[in-house]
């Protein structure tokens, strides 16, 4: 099952927890609140399970592939590393299925408080367009996950601020309506 709980000033090890002292856990229904969805899925079936291929179907999921970010098997690896840690946007959902190994994906609250994910095998997650958030190996350095677009894959970040870009002004309107 996911955890989630908001994080700590520190600038240390992005891959440690961070959790704050007292832990102050999130909630699936507080990640909800955020467009975050969360689901968790047979991930040693991941080829013919029938409950991925019916989200596939049922959210327009048409193109999917497999990413393994590891030092042996990700070119540039320190790179790409610092690349997903930074802090950024997309302009579609942005979905991720975990079949191996684990990771942290960490997300702005409404107050612009980081929210750590702690996601591991056989969770998939769906970031809203418009969310601010960012990506990080764990203590593990190693996760494998499949990657899924509705239409052809953008691969486009927009590094913080990107504030005028019609799908975050559309995520803050969802937030706001999700207040009331």
């Amino acid at each position: 099952m996911v955890e989630a709980w908001y994080m700590d000033e520190s600038q240390e090890d992005q891959r440690a927890p961070h959790r704050q002292r007292p832990n102050r856990a999130v909630s699936l229904e507080q990640l909800r609140r955020l467009g975050v969805v969360y689901r968790r899925l047979d991930a040693d079936n991941y080829e013919t399970d029938p409950c991925l291929k019916e989200i596939r179907r049922a959210e327009n999921y048409s193109w999917m592939d497999i990413v393994t970010i590891h030092k042996d098997k990700l070119p540039n690896y320190e790179e790409k590393i610092k690349t997903f840690y930074e802090e950024h946007l997309h302009l579609d959902d942005e979905i991720r299925y975990i079949l191996e190994g684990s990771g942290y994906f960490d997300v702005r609250d409404k107050d612009d408080k980081w929210i750590r994910i702690s996601m591991e095998k056989g969770d998939m997650i769906t970031l809203p367009a418009g969310i601010y958030h960012r990506f990080t190996l764990d203590e593990n350095n190693y996760v494998k996950a499949m990657r899924l677009f509705v239409g052809e894959p953008v691969w486009t970040a927009y590094n913080r601020p990107a504030d005028d870009f019609p799908a975050r002004k559309q995520y803050m309107k969802f937030l706001a309506e999700e207040e009331h």
